[in-house]
């Protein structure tokens, strides 16, 4: 499947989630996903973001880590369904949605946390979240940058 529309159903399954354990794990699959496609950026994107995609897949891993794998059956993560990432500035756009929905989420779950553990954990996700957020608009940055170059030719 492709990157946008695996980033689509995340952003629907994180709407929909309500309580704690399901919403950490929609977290966490958001995460995991972040995760492939910077892999997959790193492996095949352009060449301009293979070392901001590097860090994308750090620190979706991280993002990953500070959270409670959900027990999930192996055609239920959404990251190993991806097959291709199709256009890349519009994945990176999708992804930079979700991820702030993922930090907002995670604000409304450490604000009302009944336990400290919970709430550290997803302080430490927000912070990964926010950490994978600023590579992805970073490499949209260089995807602009690189559209423009073009086009300032073409003018002169």
């Amino acid at each position: 499947m492709d990157a946008v529309r695996l980033i689509v159903t995340s952003r629907h399954a994180l709407a929909a989630s309500g309580d704690v354990p399901h919403t950490l794990a929609e977290v966490w699959q958001a995460q995991a996903l972040a995760q492939a496609i910077g892999s997959r950026l790193a492996v095949s994107g352009p060449p301009e973001l293979r070392g901001e995609a590097i860090g994308l897949t750090e620190l979706a891993g991280r993002g990953c880590g500070v959270l409670e794998r959900p027990e999930l059956a192996p055609d239920e993560l959404r990251a190993a369904q991806l097959t291709e990432l199709g256009d890349a500035q519009q994945a990176l756009t999708r992804l930079d949605g979700l991820l702030g929905e993922i930090g907002i989420a995670l604000v409304a779950l450490a604000s009302a946390a009944d336990d400290e553990g919970t709430y550290w954990q997803c302080v430490e996700a927000i912070d990964a979240a926010d950490e994978s957020r600023d590579r992805v608009l970073q490499m949209l940055r260089r995807l602009a940058d690189r559209e423009e170059v073009p086009a300032q030719r073409e003018a002169s």
